[in-house]
């Protein structure tokens, strides 16, 4: 299949890239793993599940609606169930390589002139005693299944961790009928004060919540953390305790909160994966972008929370330069910034306003001190702390690296993107960039498959 622009990802940014340059001219292809596009953000129920009121479960559903009708007026061509693991580039032009159907097994390619990552992001989850138990899912998680599949983890949730998710997913929760125990917060709100002049645009979103979690009687705990989760073949109950201005737990604050089901989160992410595999420069864990998308590989253009994590309006603002400037280096011309001067101001509101939610939602410092050696750390491999901590400090380990080989931390199914963050805590070393050839699991057939030459390509090396 042969196009202008592929766009990988079909959640705010990538939807917003696809509209704005479809609209100038431009062939476009969006790629995407679900069966519907949205993005995490813009998640819809299944058709089957008949969904009367979808709207609710959205607080910018208009937005959506937007995005929704305009992709079934424009000539976008959308690949849903589609898995990409893999983007090469040869003589200036790029084939997306992609795993379709149930299994996963079956390969499908896109050619393109241009690529656009809108890759998004994956939950950051550290863990603590307790964390494998059936019932313990993530705080996206939780609201992935409201959203998707119009169903709740449990009867009865505590939401904890830290950032601005928890409280979304604890409105979400409490309106659909659980009760929500707690929400544990282990930010300290004077330190969300300290950055509310970069939150202002937040604050109405936040009051609105903080409004429907008094009204559903949910008690917030903040400065608090989830010492351990209880249950033996699954979640009973959680202890949290209160904090110190060091982050270390205070003595004689635990308190045991029944549940049968613990959302837990502590921040996003950026999924680079892809853009690692074409080289395109880091910007540390982002995607470094110039003041179009542009990253540094000719020809690839990033937007959303590959670059950053910020949230859907953040997301929308980049996909739209991005897709126009696309549309503008396509045909050939210089791109005139005056164009989405607007979208731009857009932009750089909302990254200062990312930069102070970063500032003020740090993970709880210390947390590796409530880790237990038995508490298993890296899911996929069954590798616990104590191993980690004896591949440091028995065998030598000073890298993420040779803890990995050590140990097989991080060398799952995962690829090590639950538990990379973890370990390296553990170990006491700053977390290195993956460095994977490709960005999943890919069937040995698929690889040895010979790959039909692409008609370019071919007029190309004939005419050489």
């Amino acid at each position: 299949m042969r196009t202008d622009l592929a766009v990988i990802g079909a959640g705010p940014a990538g939807l917003a890239a696809a509209l704005a340059a479809a609209a100038r001219g431009v062939r476009v292809t969006v790629v995407d793993a679900a069966d519907r596009p949205g993005g995490q953000f813009f998640r819809q129920p299944a058709a089957e599940l008949g969904a009367r009121r979808p709207q609710a479960l959205h607080h910018q559903w208009r937005t959506w609606e937007r995005l929704r009708d305009g992709l079934a007026a424009s000539d976008v061509r959308v690949l849903t169930d589609h898995h990409v693991w893999f983007v090469e580039e040869r003589n200036g032009a790029f084939t997306v390589h992609a795993l379709v159907g149930p299994g996963q097994e079956e390969p499908a390619t896109v050619h393109a002139r241009a690529v656009l990552l809108a890759t998004g992001g994956y939950e950051h989850v550290l863990p603590f005693p307790g964390w494998t138990l059936p019932g313990v899912v993530t705080a996206g998680g939780a609201q992935a299944m409201l959203k998707g599949g119009l169903v709740v983890p449990g009867r009865t949730a505590v939401v904890a961790g830290t950032g601005p998710l928890l409280l979304p997913v604890a409105t979400g929760l409490a309106a659909a009928g659980v009760r929500v125990a707690a929400l544990v917060e282990s930010a300290d709100p004077k330190r969300v004060a300290r950055h509310a002049r970069a939150l202002a645009g937040k604050l109405p979103e936040g009051a609105g919540h903080a409004a429907r979690l008094l009204r559903h009687r949910v008690r917030p705990l903040t400065r608090h953390t989830v010492v351990r989760a209880h249950g033996d073949d699954r979640l009973t109950g959680v202890t949290v305790a209160a904090l110190d201005a060091d982050g270390h737990v205070r003595r004689g604050t635990g308190r045991h909160i029944p549940c049968d089901t613990l959302a837990v989160g502590h921040g996003m992410l950026p999924h680079t994966d892809l853009a690692d595999g074409l080289g395109c420069r880091p910007d540390g864990p982002t995607v470094a972008v110039d003041a179009e998308q542009r990253t540094s590989v000719p020809g690839v253009w990033a937007a959303g929370e590959a670059t950053g994590i910020g949230g859907a309006a953040l997301a929308l603002a980049e996909g739209h330069i991005a897709g126009r400037s696309i549309a503008a280096r396509l045909r050939g011309t210089e791109p005139d910034p005056a164009l989405w001067a607007p979208a731009a101001r857009s932009r750089e509101r909302l990254r200062a306003c990312a930069t102070a939610l970063d500032a003020a939602f740090t993970p709880p410092a210390h947390w590796t001190d409530r880790v237990t050696d038995d508490t298993v750390v890296c899911r996929c491999e069954e590798v616990t702390a104590g191993a980690v901590r004896e591949a440091v400090d028995g065998l030598g380990a000073g890298d993420v690296r040779t803890v990995k080989l050590l140990t097989r931390a991080g060398m799952g199914w995962c690829q090590g993107r639950m538990c990379a963050t973890a370990v390296a805590g553990l170990a006491g070393c700053e977390p290195t960039p993956p460095r994977r050839p490709f960005a999943r699991p890919v069937p040995l057939g698929v690889l040895a498959r010979p790959q039909p030459e692409d008609p370019e390509h071919r007029e190309h090396r004939d005419h050489q």
